[in-house]
């Protein structure tokens, strides 16, 4: 970009500079984009060009200087891109920050930007990740009455937000949306395709979907990862090693997520010899195990009644770094959820509630099934505890029928 600007080869328009703006600031720092903004000609210092200097500020942390372009722009008469809004809102998406994307969205309402499903798809994503399903719909709501027209993406996140909440009939119902609106081949639509068939349980719709995207040029790894664990997760386990074999014959098995799904299918129905099997396999061929791994492991002894194998291993997980994502990400939150579940059966409070506090710290605590599942550990163990009603209740979950009739079998062990 920079040889074209000085040999001219030909005479450049708005989008080079616009492109060359947005790798100055990327590569040399936004000082060095403010002075190129300014050498610009004056005929292209326009409505483009300024959103591309707010974005570039936003990027690089600016914010100030991004609201006092976006000030300038107001000024001139230059209608702000929702590009700017979705990274503003982005911006601002973490827990210190949320309440700032009210005034994100009543600025964009005063600048009169032209509102974009994008837009509401963010917010949308927001409210799944926090595990509330309520503002995912009301985000829904906000974009229909906009006018903004839905599409597969929209329908992608309200179906996976109820299956993960075990809403599965709504869960079903927004399937049946995105196989409505999808358009063409979209290889990413088809994964979540073959994740919410497997959450509900239709094999054959799992082997549809996953038949489309073998049809493609290229199949990614992640696909495969997914069908395997789809495949599992409707209880076919010899379909699922037919994937995950197809996968490492194909492309190989070089990293340890690739071992993970596998070991995941195991671990669920509690085939713990099947899952040391691999794990072994998978260090032998020189992958080092992850928090992730040993999370598998502990779920599949747990499920062997293997318990303090089953401790041994989340022991050994802790002591691996793990990030934010991984701890808040759903897989990892419904490993978790079926390790209490073990520990409930045996009427362990304690480990219980240890891991209790992991679901809690990530909101999936929202859901009534998660507290019903510890209040089985205080059934179990014949433990009184006065304030589990109002910790639920606290804690943003609705109590069910199950949690008013677990509630009422611990008022018995009342002392």
């Amino acid at each position: 970009m920079e040889w074209i600007i000085r040999e001219r080869p030909y005479r450049p328009g708005e989008l080079e500079y616009s492109y060359l703006l947005e790798f100055t600031v990327k590569i040399h720092g936004i000082s060095q984009g403010e002075t190129l903004f300014t050498r610009v000609p004056q005929e292209f210092q326009n409505e483009l060009l300024y959103n591309n200097l707010v974005i570039a500020c936003l990027d690089q942390g600016v914010m100030r200087l991004a609201l006092g372009y976006m000030k300038k722009m107001r000024e001139l008469g230059h209608r702000t891109s929702h590009l700017v809004y979705n990274r503003l809102i982005i911006r601002n998406s973490a827990p210190g920050r949320r309440k700032l994307i009210a005034k994100d969205l009543a600025l964009m309402k005063a600048d009169k930007a032209v509102p974009h499903v994008s837009t509401y798809h963010i917010l949308m994503k927001l409210e799944a990740n926090e595990h509330n399903v309520d503002g995912v719909l009301k985000a829904f709501e906000g974009m229909k009455k906009a006018g903004v027209e839905a599409n597969e993406v929209s329908y992608c996140i309200l179906a996976m937000a109820h299956a993960v909440a075990r809403l599965y009939t709504v869960a079903e119902a927004y399937t049946e949306e995105i196989e409505r609106t999808i358009t063409g081949d979209n290889w990413s639509t088809l994964d979540v395709l073959m994740i919410l068939y497997g959450r509900l349980g239709k094999e054959k719709e799992v082997e549809r979907a996953w038949n489309v995207v073998k049809g493609f040029h290229h199949v990614r790894s992640k696909s495969y990862l997914l069908a395997t664990e789809a495949f599992g997760r409707v209880g076919n386990l010899e379909r699922a090693e037919e994937v995950w074999l197809e996968m490492k014959s194909v492309r190989g098995v070089k990293e340890t997520e690739q071992f993970n799904s596998l070991m995941s299918v195991y671990c669920k129905r509690g085939l713990i010899e099947k899952a040391i099997g691999v794990f072994r396999e998978m260090t032998g061929d020189g992958c080092k195990p992850n928090s992730i791994t040993y999370r598998h492991l502990a779920l599949g002894c747990a499920k062997a009644n293997l318990m303090k194998e089953a401790i041994k291993n989340i022991e050994m997980g802790l002591s691996v770094k793990t990030s934010k994502s991984v701890r808040s990400s759903t897989p990892w939150l419904e490993t978790t959820l079926a390790i209490v579940k073990c520990f409930a059966e045996r009427g362990d409070v304690e480990n219980s509630e240890k891991l209790f506090e992991e679901l809690s710290s990530a909101k999936y605590n929202r859901y009534a099934f998660v507290y019903n599942a510890l209040f089985k550990a205080y059934v179990k163990g014949r433990v009184y505890d006065p304030n589990l009603f109002k910790r639920m209740v606290l804690g943003g979950a609705r109590p069910d029928a199950e949690s008013y009739s677990l509630l009422k079998l611990v008022e018995q062990y009342k002392p």
